[in-house]
């Protein structure tokens, strides 16, 4: 405001003042484009008259104007390069395209920026030169089934030879492996008849070990059908074997309980005999009436001894002498 008063004042532009003016917005350009901020996870290359001078770290940096640049700010952080497909010629001698992925990180910036002029060509040149000596010690199928392998020679020569340009590569993976279309044909009909003779082994193992297992059932089943009516006869003798003995302890049991009946029975007529003290008349006359049932009956037969003629004699006598004497 004070210089355009005096501006107006004055009825013109000074060319002090103008002077002035232009000389302190080329300071405050100057001095803005003296301060440099560097990201997180990148480190910045500080030349002074053409040669490298320092790094900028992480932060604001300030350089001296004219004297020194910020050549370049270089990233850290892994990074991944997807190289198009290259031809290889495998062992034996069949062409096929390769694309290669590889990452890697900057280690050292200082020799990334002044040991190599186009490090990402350099590396992409060198994958595609070492591709082809590792592919050409391997027919077609041992690079189908060789991946890793090829994966790890890879990554251990890239990194032996990149170490000096300041960069790491950690990993290299065979991105596609495209062979010729006849190739991928003839190799497509394998595959197919491996499937199809795959397939036939299977079914005829299924069916092999199916035939087996049914075997073994009926085996298992006529086993334990034996088991089966071996115990069950057994079971059935000893129940026969229990029933008999069963039946002969009742039967013991019932004649040894008839025997006590009838001891007991003959006890008790023995004891009422003893009471009744019958005289030898008695006795006589009873014998008499117990032989005259039995003689009663026609199946019986009865021995009679000499000495009992003699008692028959006299019981008759006196049967006699009774009925005379009525």
């Amino acid at each position: 405001m004070f210089l355009l008063d005096y501006m107006s004042s004055s009825g013109g532009i000074d060319p002090v003042l103008m002077m002035l003016g232009v000389v302190f917005i080329f300071i405050v350009i100057v001095a803005i484009s003296s301060v440099k901020i560097i990201s997180q996870s990148t480190v910045g290359i500080v030349e002074r008259l053409g040669k490298f001078h320092r790094k900028a770290d992480t932060g604001i940096n300030f350089i001296i104007p004219f004297l020194e640049n910020m050549k370049t700010v270089i990233d850290l952080r892994e990074q991944v390069i997807d190289f198009p497909p290259q031809p290889v010629i495998t062992k034996d001698n069949i062409a096929i395209q390769i694309d290669t992925v590889v990452y890697f990180k900057v280690t050292d910036p200082i020799n990334f920026i002044y040991e190599i002029a186009n490090p990402i060509s350099a590396i992409e040149n060198l994958a595609a030169t070492t591709l082809r000596n590792i592919i050409g010690e391997l027919d077609l199928n041992g690079t189908l089934t060789s991946r890793d392998i090829v994966n790890t020679k890879l990554r251990t020569i890239l990194d032996e030879a990149t170490d000096q340009w300041g960069i790491k590569v950690n990993r290299v993976e065979l991105k596609n492996i495209m062979p010729p279309r006849d190739i991928q044909d003839a190799m497509e009909k394998v595959m197919r008849a491996d499937r199809q003779k795959q397939a036939a082994i299977l079914e005829a193992e299924g069916l092999r070990q199916s035939t087996i297992l049914e075997a073994e059932g009926r085996k298992q089943s006529a086993i334990l059908n034996a088991e089966a009516d071996k115990e069950a006869n057994i079971r059935r003798s000893e129940g026969d074997k229990e029933a008999q003995i069963l039946r002969a302890t009742g039967e013991a049991e019932a004649i040894l309980r008839v025997q006590e009946a009838t001891a007991a029975g003959n006890k008790m007529v023995l004891e009422a005999i003893k009471e009744a003290a019958p005289t030898a008349e008695v006795i006589n006359l009873k014998g008499i009436e117990a032989l005259s049932k039995m003689a009663e009956s026609e199946s019986s037969k009865i021995i009679i001894p000499s000495e009992a003629v003699s008692l028959l004699g006299s019981i008759t006598g006196i049967k006699e002498m009774l009925s005379g004497k009525k």
